[in-house]
């Protein structure tokens, strides 16, 4: 019996067992595929003691039902991490003077770990990890507070190293277990941690790094380059991860830049540097759109194509909403929908093409 690394790959099995067997009774209700019965019985009885194995294992999901009620739970699970969390910050507001200076350092470096054992603790007996995602989530924001609050106490200079340190501590947590949520939290520090550290080499204060959107560009870069740095053999569907992190840096930056021209480094003028920002945010919409194509990425498609159109139809407004009728404006807006519209078909069609 074939017995797959992770609950995402058996989830992933079952649902292929699942459109097997839809497709045969469609098959043979019109009289295509006629299987002798002992085959069926063969097929069923293996299917049925794989999901089996799978449910017992993993504790997948074997119907529709059961799928809609994981997605609540994982939903849940978030809102419950941050309300939870949003608990614990505020306790610490409200208390947190009125406790002893050594008690406070024993709160700061025990409270992390109590949460990471009742991680593992609650990984042994529950498949599904929702309990241990909140205790993870609970973790890794009592372990960013510790930082600041140790960092405040011993009048520790801020330096963008935490952010840093905080993405390790949730990586490590995430690869370990397979938490995609902590695995998000831990790569928006790496973000900010890479946005800081080039906003330092261009001599800004590290806390400012924000200002300049080019920083999230070079940062944005450098995420999406990293799964191709290191492969991931257990948990497949991380670099997905990384790759919407940084594309999504890397397009809000470009689209706030080609509206801020004052926000870049370069001492051009300013109109200029903006109609240069989104002409680069049309051509890396497109080259993303290829990309996505060309290494079978649908979701780096689906991020090209939304951007391609959002700078699009930014510049569509620049170009003529201040001296056309309304009513031009939007019947050329329609025309040109149609035309993406056919436009994206075509690339969908080629998607089709090359994944077949």
């Amino acid at each position: 019996m074939d017995h797959p690394p992770n609950r995402e790959k058996a989830q992933q099995r079952i649902d292929q067992i699942q459109a097997f067997q839809q497709e045969t009774r469609l098959l043979k209700s019109e009289g295509i595929l006629d299987l002798p019965q002992e085959v069926q019985s063969a097929v069923s009885d293996y299917h049925s003691r794989l999901i089996d194995e799978f449910s017992k294992r993993f504790d997948t999901d074997s119907t529709v039902t059961e799928k809609k009620l994981s997605w609540g739970m994982r939903i849940l699970t978030f809102l419950g991490g941050l309300a939870l969390c949003a608990s614990v910050f505020f306790f610490f507001y409200r208390f947190w003077g009125l406790i002893p200076t050594w008690v406070q350092i024993v709160i700061l470096a025990t409270t992390p770990l109590l949460a990471l054992l009742g991680m593992r603790f609650a990984a042994r007996k529950e498949k599904t990890l929702y309990y241990a995602t909140l205790a993870a989530l609970l973790a890794f924001v009592c372990f960013v507070m510790n930082l600041n609050v140790l960092g405040a106490i011993f009048n520790i200079t801020p330096s963008p190293k935490a952010f840093l340190v905080w993405g390790a501590m949730a990586l490590l947590v995430a690869y370990h277990l397979g938490l995609r949520l902590i695995l998000m939290a831990g790569l928006l520090c790496i973000l900010g941690y890479l946005s800081a550290t080039v906003g330092t080499f261009w001599g800004i204060y590290w806390l400012s790094f924000g200002e300049r959107p080019e920083n999230f560009i070079i940062a944005g870069a450098i995420m999406v380059a990293l799964p191709s740095i290191f492969k991931h053999r257990h948990y497949y569907d991380f670099p997905w991860f990384y790759h919407l992190v940084g594309l999504l840096s890397i397009f809000i930056a470009l689209l706030i830049m080609g509206h801020c021209g004052r926000c870049s480094y370069s001492l051009l003028d300013n109109d200029a540097l903006e109609i240069i920002y989104q002409t680069l945010g049309l051509v890396a919409a497109g080259i993303t759109i290829w990309l996505g194509i060309r290494f079978h990425y649908s979701g780096i498609t689906n991020i090209g194509a939304t951007f391609f159109t959002i700078f699009l139809y930014t510049k569509f407004f620049d170009w003529w909403w201040d001296f056309l009728p309304k009513y031009m404006f939007f019947f050329i807006l329609s025309v040109i929908s149609l035309g993406l519209l056919a436009a994206f078909k075509k690339i969908r069609s080629r998607l089709k093409e090359v994944t077949a």
